[in-house]
């Protein structure tokens, strides 16, 4: 490698991170988007080249290809929740507290940023290189979501040599997205059929967990950096030094962060934050109030989650005054339908809303919405728009009522509504709303166990035409797979062949895998030990399924209305004509069962034993007992096995007889 291309890549890497510095901390460009173009394209040409490629360099931050799942990553020093005030009086006992704590009157310097509204995240940095970044999770735990913070062209992967550089630093900071990107992408989303994303900080969470790095480079995330975690060979004094050294360092730091004396002082900043909230580029919710010196933060501590020192200051909810121009329905992914407005758009606290969920029918009688209604519109917290109540007194005779649903309004199949519940819901197998889930459902484990079909393959596979339903899967030609990405000759293969072995499956396997509301594994295997053949469920009464010990009304209503629904029969049809094959070895003839040792016994099964668990569910089934999942006071034994945890212990608490299992195998010969 000539000393020429190793010292122009330098060269490039280090005006390049300086424009991206100037343009997405700073605001502050100075060269066209064409010329910083023309710069990273030789960049890359140059490292292709040579091989030579920084760590900072910003071809880096996009690339890898989607990753199967995040890794947990354990945080050095817990990242803590802050307690909330919802009045400036809230705000002046929280000066209280802390003067008593210290015992002193004296003033206390704050700090007071606005609060972002996004995804918090920890940078993690050894010898002044991102090592990695980590969700907050529960506070002690996060995900490893580097190779997604890397995109973000903001955040430095090496800290500048003009500040000190610690050896480690871990710092936190709050990843969102501008609202009007925000609202761009909604608008992308909408275009392309998928769901809208409800607000700006579930767009930036949505962002930061995908798999797939290229998608969340495409969504322009921005962080402002505002605390600090564990730090080694460094320290800081205050907070106002922390900011002080991130500029330095060239990360980005909380628009109009101040420091006040005395709370009468933090109430005014925090009163002109409020004030200029709706023009502000994010979504603020709040002003956060730190004590400014270090030590002091140290003095005061933490309570069980959350430090003494600081508190968040929640601005009152949004709200406009907007015309209902028609109520649809919108069936989600479990086929429950849902009524939403629409609206005429209104500007409420910096973001445009058009859609408001009005939740359920019942909600909507309630309330007395009516399609023209004139209404208040609430974004309590900045989630969801919500109706808060109807203007009555505008009415001019022409609203009208959106009755409740009779037929699905995707597929038009039958809609069911159990007792006791809010929710309508579509009981068609082949709805489009729904189809993703069905078919991850159907091709899982204790459905029918197709191999190399998981959720992406399955997306994959939809996105592409391939699949609208599951019944497709017995249409996929090999050539068609191999078009695809991720899909070479051998997985292509490997895929085909899994789909027709689960041709020949069990009638309890199928019943599962068919997905109806509230048929798990036992129900199923229930199902097949009662009727012989699928034709037999076909119209089936109500009465009939609720013969079958340990299946009620609910569940018989379920499975009647499942199979009175006539899209659904055909859909059996056309597997059968594909060459789906159902047995049922379990079909228990009348009068043929005997009592078996188990009956009406309950088992949970804990920790390692000698051979894979279903078998000894298979067992325990057999002999007419049932295996659940949790213990509880009507648990009739624990078989428990090398390596047993919570569930022995809380089985030894309520008095749960406990078997090994050589004790299980006698009982069972017994």
């Amino acid at each position: 490698m000539q000393s020429s291309d190793k010292k122009e890549i330098e060269q490039l890497v280090s005006e390049l991170n300086d424009h991206s510095y100037r343009y997405h901390v700073l605001d502050t460009p100075v060269i066209a988007d064409a010329e910083y173009d023309k710069l990273f394209r030789r960049l890359q040409e140059l490292e292709a080249k040579t091989g030579y490629i920084l760590p900072s360099s910003p071809t880096q931050r996009v690339g890898a290809p989607p990753l199967e799942k995040f890794d947990k990553v354990r945080h050095v020093e817990p990242m803590l929740s802050l307690d909330n005030a919802f009045s400036h009086d809230e705000v002046r006992e929280f000066d209280q507290r802390i003067k008593k704590f210290l015992k002193s009157d004296a003033e206390i310097e704050y700090t007071v940023e606005p609060k972002y509204d996004g995804l918090a995240m920890e940078l993690s940095y050894r010898k002044g290189k991102l090592h990695h970044a980590s969700t907050r999770g529960d506070g002690v735990e996060g995900e490893d979501v580097t190779r997604n913070i890397r995109t973000i062209k903001a955040i430095p992967l090496t800290i500048e040599n003009d500040a000190s550089v610690p050896e480690e630093i871990d710092l936190r900071g709050e990843v969102y997205i501008d609202i009007e990107e925000f609202e761009n992408l909604n608008r992308e989303r909408e275009k392309a059929g998928e769901a809208a994303f409800a607000n700006p900080r579930n767009a930036a969470a949505g962002s930061v967990r995908q798999l797939d790095s290229a998608i969340t480079a495409g969504r322009k995330l921005h962080m402002a950096c505002y605390g600090v975690g564990a730090v080694k060979g460094m320290e800081f004094k205050s907070q106002k030094h922390l900011m002080e050294w991130l500029g330095q360092a060239r990360f980005p730091v909380p628009l109009g962060f101040k420091t006040a004396k005395g709370i009468e002082q933090v109430i005014a900043v925090i009163q002109k934050i409020e004030t200029e909230r709706s023009r502000l580029p994010f979504e603020a919710d709040g002003a956060v109030i730190k004590v400014n010196d270090f030590a002091l933060q140290r003095q005061l501590g933490i309570k069980t989650r959350e430090p003494r020192w600081a508190i968040a200051y929640k601005f009152p909810a949004h709200q406009g005054v907007t015309v209902i121009e028609d109520i649809i329905a919108s069936v989600g992914r479990t086929g429950a339908i849902t009524p939403v407005a629409i609206m005429k758009p209104v500007r409420i606290g910096g973001v445009t809303v058009s859609r408001s969920t009005l939740h359920n029918w019942d909600e909507i009688e309630r309330k007395d919405i009516r399609i023209g209604d004139t209404v208040i519109i609430e974004r309590a917290g900045d989630v969801i728009p919500h109706v808060v109540s109807v203007m009555t007194d505008n009415r001019s005779g022409s609203e009208r009522r959106f009755p409740r649903p009779s037929t699905c309004p995707v597929c038009g199949s039958h809609v069911a509504r159990e007792e006791g519940e809010v929710a309508f819901r579509c009981v068609g197998l082949n709805c489009e709303a729904q189809v993703l889930e069905k078919i991850i459902h159907y091709a899982s484990r204790g459905a029918m166990d197709i191999e190399h079909l998981g959720e992406k393959n399955v997306e994959l596979l939809y996105s592409n035409g391939l699949v609208k339903h599951f019944s497709d899967l017995y249409r996929i030609k090999k050539e068609q797979l191999l078009g695809l990405p991720r899909f070479a000759e051998k997985s292509a293969q490997n895929l085909i062949d899994a789909v027709e072995k689960s041709k020949r499956t069990t009638l309890a396997r199928f019943l599962f895998a068919l997905g109806i509301l509230h048929v798990g594994e036992f129900a199923a295997k229930q199902l097949a030990k009662h009727f012989k053949d699928l034709q037999d469920l076909y119209q089936v009464a109500p009465e009939r399924i609720m013969e079958i010990k340990q299946m009620g009304e609910k569940l018989a209503a379920s499975i009647s209305e499942f199979f009175s629904e006539k899209g659904n029969l055909l859909t059996f049809e056309a597997l059968g004509e594909l060459g789906v094959i159902v047995e049922n070895p379990d079909y228990e003839a009348p009068g043929a069962k005997q009592a078996g040792i188990l009956d009406n016994k309950t088992f949970v099964i804990t920790g390692t034993l000698s051979q894979p668990r279903e078998l000894f569910e298979q067992l325990i089934e057999k002999h007419g007992g049932r295996a659940t999942g949790s213990v509880s006071k009507k648990t009739s034994y624990v078989l428990a096995g090398e390596e047993a945890g919570s569930k022995l212990e809380k089985a030894k608490t309520l008095g749960v007889k406990i078997l090994s299992e050589s004790e299980f195998m006698e009982l069972i010969k017994e």
